[in-house]
Parts: structure tokens; sequence; C-alpha cells
């Protein structure tokens, strides 16, 4: 009778680990920090090539041989272009262009271009890195070639565009892309293409639009190259996935044998050694299924793209042994150290290492992606070269004769990105990096023998998150947790300043690359309250030295702390003075609740915290027009969830100063803030809602912002206005969720799990949530979480794989709170 429990709990922990989630709109493999984070964008691991978080090619491909019948099961076989007109990166070339409409039939061959201007590609508002400055809007380029040999496989088009491009050849188009690439991209062209092309002279056409921001102009012509001529590779019948907190697992049938591969980033927030460790493990256990034995090996092949920025970018390679370790190392020749800022940035300097253990008796080898795959075909594992453009790094697993009974080997996959961010002029090292632990070999050896550990204590968090989850808010809402955990955290770099503070600095992912936004931190904030409000702090830290050190010389928070990854000062151009200061106050709040209500935090901070309230006191309750958080919906004057925000910063003001003993001023603005929510109900009234804009009755929005009235109990708003708010959205929700407010369809993902944590009850709770899981399960964007999507179709409107995900948690930490 005494074993029973034991074996309930027991059989209940592992069908909640089987429980969890087994569907995304991309799936999370390498999940470190914005750098170092890689994905599948298919459901099937073998469908597609693996990409950063960007959507940059960044390969990682997978095959398994038994007894001697080669299957793919991750990623595909490497493509290769021969050049059929150089861009100029490869060969500087000159075009007629024109910036004013040039009529009809302007890109025919015989079209006369005399009077255009001449000019050399590429095409920027870059003067530095363009060579003829671009700064209109519209450019109409033509560009005459000759070509000798039509003996072409397949014809791409390679272009770099910013913004939409059109592309014709002689007369014919052939392309039209829209939005920014970032940088050369092939692209396939239809049959028709091809038969446009001529011997002789030829003409490449391109009208671009520059819709906003930067501006680029570049393209060419390849040659797809035919497969490598080796034995036809099987695919591998993927059976399952399953995602859950710190691993994404995969099954698969390879013939004879069955295969489950499983990718762990273990990102363990109680444990901040581990947590920023870049060491990624690939695990793979294989079995066989027909009752015999089989000669099995597994061939892992990691594109130098991880280590690089763009395609062009030469890089050297290097094979060594450790004592316990075989490793394969590969970084770009150049090593430009925190030369590059942005959004659509990889980085391209540090190394990327491939580690596996000597006792795994591997084989590693160094080759093009052409020939890898051929070579392991051959049982070759000689490096065909070290250094260039097109580089894999290859390791060749043997498992010798598996039978019934499962064989598990692992791989390594890590990251030393030396100078990981810029914090005001100081190049920082990583948090890893101790007297212990200084250098990538001495990581990779610790993460070996750490494994098994380290697999135990990931089990144990993946379990108990989702039980948590599922307990707290449903299973539709535990696995939006489930994808949400690992892109939160991959999101920051953890370093530490100069003084030793811990900083936890975000990028503000496929928006405009700022680093430690406050206003991403804000929504971030929940997951990391609960489960380690030291990174919490992280996130502040860097703010705060901002405006005390006199650097942002402002009585209100500052946006940013720059362009990631140079931490060096706020670069974006306009603040969000009521936003920032708001969610400053609110969320060290919650660090103080977080710690046991002990108010050392904030204390440590109370100057600028004062003047911080002090200006939302006179500014917030009826705020002028200026930016917040939703700000892609454009400036509004008179924001109701703004002005909220406000009082609920003064309020959290009032709280903090009682905790720390100053009864005098925490009535004073406790009075103050009480007297906002009377005024703000009376300007926002609407009937049966509060409305968008004060005295506007005929708009609405999301009021996500008092929840935190509701979760630091603050008891500034009466449970009148959640009710009457939260009956009021259930009449406007759409298939994929509640409008963000009455002026578009679209929405926030993350201020609806807030929103719908306004209820009180789990039916309105879930009635809000769930059309949100139901928008990751079918959204046809296939892109690491977006967290701004159209509520009518599920279609991404913008962002994605940012931090903000983290602010599902909410639902959670509510229920933690309160059950205490």
């Amino acid at each position: 009778m005494k074993r029973f429990p034991l074996i309930v709990c027991m059989a209940f922990s592992g069908l909640m680990a089987r429980a969890q989630a087994t569907k995304a709109p991309a799936y999370p493999l390498i999940t470190h920090n914005p750098y170092f984070s890689i994905w599948s964008f298919s459901d099937d691991l073998n469908q597609s090539t693996t990409h950063h978080w960007t959507g940059k090619d960044q390969s990682l491909l997978g095959l398994i041989k038994v007894d001697g019948t080669v299957y793919r099961f991750m990623g595909k076989e490497a493509v290769e272009y021969k050049t059929v007109l150089a861009a100029a990166n490869e060969t500087p070339y000159n075009v007629k262009f024109t910036e004013i409409d040039p009529g009809k039939n302007w890109s025919d061959e015989k079209f006369d271009d005399s009077s255009w201007k001449t000019g050399a590609a590429p095409f920027s508002d870059d003067k530095a890195a363009g060579k003829t400055v671009w700064t209109s809007r519209d450019i109409w380029v033509r560009r005459t070639f000759t070509i000798n040999d039509l003996n072409i496989n397949k014809l791409a088009l390679r272009l770099h565009h910013d913004d939409e491009a059109e592309v014709y050849l002689n007369g014919e188009k052939i392309s039209e892309q829209g939005g920014a690439n970032g940088d050369l991209q092939y692209f396939s062209l239809p049959e028709a293409a091809m038969g446009k092309l001529k011997k002789g002279e030829n003409v490449l056409a391109l009208h671009c639009t520059n819709t906003g921001g930067g501006a680029w102009l570049d393209a060419g012509l390849a040659d797809e190259l035919k497969p490598t001529d080796h034995a036809a590779v099987e695919l591998a019948k993927q059976t399952s996935v399953t995602l859950n907190a710190t691993q994404t697992v995969y099954n698969f049938k390879c013939g004879k044998a069955d295969l489950q591969l499983t990718f762990t980033s273990p990102l363990l927030m109680s444990d901040l050694s581990i947590l920023s460790r870049p060491v990624s493990y690939i695990s793979y256990k294989v079995k066989s299924n027909d009752g015999k034995s089989h000669d099995v090996k597994v061939f892992f092949s990691a594109s130098t793209d991880v280590a690089r920025n763009t395609p062009d970018q030469a890089i050297t390679t290097k094979q060594y042994n450790t004592s316990t370790l075989s490793i394969l190392k590969a970084g770009t020749v150049a090593q430009p150290i925190l030369q590059k800022k942005g959004d659509d940035v990889r980085i391209d300097w540090g190394y990327m290492y491939v580690a596996v253990p000597k006792t795994t008796k591997a084989s590693q080898f160094v080759s093009t992606a052409k020939e890898s795959v051929e070579l392991f075909f051959n049982g070759s594992s000689k490096s065909t070269g070290t250094e260039g453009n097109n580089l894999v790094l290859n390791t060749v697993i043997p498992f010798g004769n598996v039978g019934q009974t499962a064989v598990e080997k692992f791989v390594e996959l890590g990251y030393d990105d030396i100078n990981p961010v810029q914090y005001f002029h100081t190049n920082l090292k990583p948090w890893w990096q101790t007297a212990q632990l200084q250098t990538m070999d001495q990581l990779l050896a610790k993460a070996v023998v750490d494994y098994p550990s380290i697999l135990k204590k990931c089990t144990v968090f993946n379990t108990s998150m989702y039980k948590d989850a599922l307990n707290a808010g449903g299973t539709d809402y535990a696995k939006l947790c489930v994808l949400a955990y690992r892109q939160s955290i991959a999101a920051h770099a953890l370093v530490k300043s100069p003084k030793g503070e811990t900083l936890f600095l975000s990028k503000e992912n496929f928006s405009n690359g700022s680093i430690n936004t406050v206003d991403v931190t804000y929504p971030s904030a929940p997951l990391f309250l609960l489960y380690n409000p030291e990174l919490m702090e992280g996130m502040l830290n860097g703010i705060f030295y901002f405006s005390e050190s006199g650097k942002f010389a402002h009585d209100f928070a500052a946006h940013d702390l720059g362009t990631y990854p140079l931490a060096n000062g706020q670069t974006y151009g306009e603040g969000m003075p009521v936003e920032e200061s708001g969610n400053m106050l609110a969320l060290t709040a919650a660090i103080v609740r977080a710690n046991g209500n002990n108010p050392a935090y904030a204390k440590k901070h109370w100057e600028i915290l004062t003047k911080w309230t002090n200006y939302l006191a006179k500014e917030g309750l009826d705020p002028a027009n200026q930016l917040c958080t939703d700000d892609f919906a454009g400036h509004l004057a008179r924001n109701a969830n703004l002005s909220a925000k406000a009082i609920v910063g003064v309020g959290c003001y009032a709280h903090l100063a009682e905790l720390m003993g100053q009864k005098d001023v925490a009535a004073k603005y406790k009075a103050m803030a009480k007297e906002m929510v009377t005024k703000w109900m009376q300007m926002a009234d609407a009937g049966d809602h509060y409305s968008l804009v004060f005295d506007k009755k005929d708009t609405w929005s999301q009021k996500y912002n008092i929840i935190w009235d509701k979760i630091l109990g603050l008891n500034l708003f009466p449970q009148s206005v959640y009710d009457r708010e939260v009956k009021f959205y259930l009449t406007k929700q759409k298939e994929y969720g509640l409008p963000l407010d009455s002026r578009k369809t679209y929405t926030k993902s993350d201020w609806i799990m807030w929103t719908a944590t306004l209820a009180n009850n789990k039916a309105d709770f879930e009635a809000l949530a769930n059309p949100v899981y139901k928008y990751a399960m079918e959204t046809p964007t296939r892109v690491p979480l977006s967290d701004w999507h159209e509520t009518t179709n599920g279609k991404q409107v913008g962002f994605q794989a940012r931090s903000v995900v983290g602010g599902y948690f909410i639902k959670l930490l509510q229920q933690k709170w309160s059950a205490k």
C-alpha cells in the first residue's frame, strides 16, 4: 500500500512529460542568446534547412546509416550555386539608373536609357557601405550584360533588396519580393525565366521602393547546380515531435532502426552557471525495430554559417583533441568583435564548437557542404579544407551493432562569443567565464561531465513547469508556456557589469534591434519574476544606472540602452516618458514582491524612483500625444490604458514607501493614486466599457496595464472596472484572439494573456486565452512565435522570436502570488 502513491506519482509524472506541446510555428533546437539561436521552421525536421531566428540559413544536417542505407532525419542537403552574373560583392559593376518614373516599357531590351545616370552597385542610403547613394523613395536600374554559355541547370536570382523589389529579364518580370531581406539571397526562378536568357546581350532590370528605414539594391544571377552524384538518400519518417521547457524531442523510423533525437538547451534559471553556458546537447538514442541487430552510424554536420553574418565572409577552422574531447572549431578570419549592430544581424566574431567525448570514438572532418554527404557515403573522414566560404563541421558517430536495447550518444554544439556585449564602452566577458572555467575547452569538458545530472534536472523542471501551468490556466495555456519558455530566455545576453552587477540584456528582435528596451522588459517580466528575480533585476539594473549616473538626464525613464550588442546609451529616436517610467515602477514593486516583500532593491534606487513617480503624478493621468508600447499602432493622446499604467506606477511607489516604513509618503501617494482612479473612471466611462481614448465613447482597448493592481494587491481600481472590461472583451473576440483595440483587428498575444488574467473565473480566462493557442497552432507564418498577429486569419503582422512571450506566464505568476 505504501508503494501505491509512489507508483501513481511516477506514472503521473511520466504522463505530464508526454502531454506537453507537439506543434509549434517553429521549433527551437539551439537556444542560448540572440546570436546563438537555431530553429526548424517546418513540422518535419527533414522538411527544410534549419535557420537562425531571423530566417537566415544556419544548416544542421543529420543522416543515419543503417546497414549501409542512408536516411536523412534533419535538415536538407546543401544547394550549391555557380555565378552566371556577379553581384557587387563578387565583381564591381556599373548600371544605368534613374530616380524619376521612366514610364512604360522601361524594362524592355530596346528601351533607350541613354539619358539615365550611370552608377556603380550596390545602391544604398549608407554612404560608407554603398557605391552609389540612393536616398529617394524609388529607383529604376538597367544592367546590360553578355552571356556566351547557356549550359545552365537551373537559373536563380541573387538579390539584396530594401525594401520592395521587382526584377525583369529582357522585359519579362521574373521575381517580385516584398520588404527587406538583409543581404544577398538566392531566389528560385520559374522555368520561363530561363527561356528569356539568350546568348549574347541581355538586360536585367530592377525597380526598388524604399518604404522606410534603410535602402539597398544589388542583384546577380546564378546557376543552381545539380545535386551531388551519390547513392540516393532515403527520407527518415518522423513519427512524433514533443516540446517541453528545455528540450525538443523527435522520433524517427529509419528503416529497421528507430531514432530518438533530443535537442537540450539547459536553460535552468535556478542555476545561472548552467543557464549561462552557451552549450547545447544533441542526443541520439538508437534501437532496432525488427528484433535484429543492425550496424548504425550517425552523421552530424553543422554549417559554419552559425559563426558569420553573411555567406561571403571567409571562415577558418581547426580540428584538435583535448584529454577528453574531439573538437571542431570555426569562426570568421576577420573576427570583427562588436563591430556590427542592428536587428537582422548575426554574429561574425567568436567561434562555434562541435565537441564529442573521446569515448564515443567519433571521427570528425571539415569539408564543403556539397562534399560532406558524399564523404559520409564513402566512409571517408578526411578534411578537404580548413578555410573558405562554404565549410561545414562534420562528425560521424559509430553505434556499432544495435539491437532492441537502445544505445545513446551525444554531441555538443557550443559558441564562444568572447565579448557578448559592450556596456557604456566597456567590452564585457561572458558570465560563464570564472576563475575555474576560463576557456571553451574547459567549459565543454565540464558540460560532458555534467550531462547526466543536467538532463535529470531538465526533466524535473520540464514536468513541474508544465504541471504548474496546467493547474493555473488549463491545457492550452500550459502548452503556450512551453512554446514561450526557451524563446523568451534566449532573446537575452547574461553578463556582469564592470561593478559586478547582473545584467540580463534583451534584444528587441525583429523590430529595431534595441538592447535592454524597457517596454520589452515589461511584458517579458512574469517568466523571470517566477523563476529567478535576480534575472529580473538584471533587466532593470542598466536602466537605473543610465539615469543615476547622469548619462540620461531626464526626469523620466529611458527607452533603451542602445542597439544590440552596444549598450552605450539610448539610440531610439523618441522616448516613451509615461510608458517607461510606469514600467520601471511596476517592475521594481514586482521584484520586491518576488523577494518576499523585502524593499532593499527599491531602497537602493529610491531617489530616481521618486523622480519618476513625480513625473507620472504630473503627466500621467491624461497623457499628451506621446509614444507608448503600442507605438506601432501610431501616436495617441489621452490614452486610457497608458493613463492606467501611470496610476499603477504611482500606486506601486506608495506600496513600496509603506514597505520601507515611510508611512506619510505612502499615505500621500496612495491617496493621489486613488484620486487619479476616480478621475480615470469618469473620463474613460463609455457605458458598458472604458474607452481607448478619454471622452471618445466609440473606442475601446485592452486595459492590460491594470493587471499589476490585481497581482500586487494595490486595490486601486474597484472590481467593477475589471468585471465591466472582461465582459465587454468577450463580445469583441475574433477567431484568433481579442484585437488590441478598436483601431485594428490585429493583436498582441502577450497583452491578451495579461488581459485574460484580469478575469475572476476560469471560464472567462480560457475564453480569452485559448484563441491565442489556436493562433499558435494554425498560423500560416512559420517563424519563431510572433507576438503580433492578425486575429482574423492568424497571420504574423510583425515581430518574431521576441522575449515578450515570457509575459504568457502572468497567469501562473498571479496564481502563485495569490496562493501566498
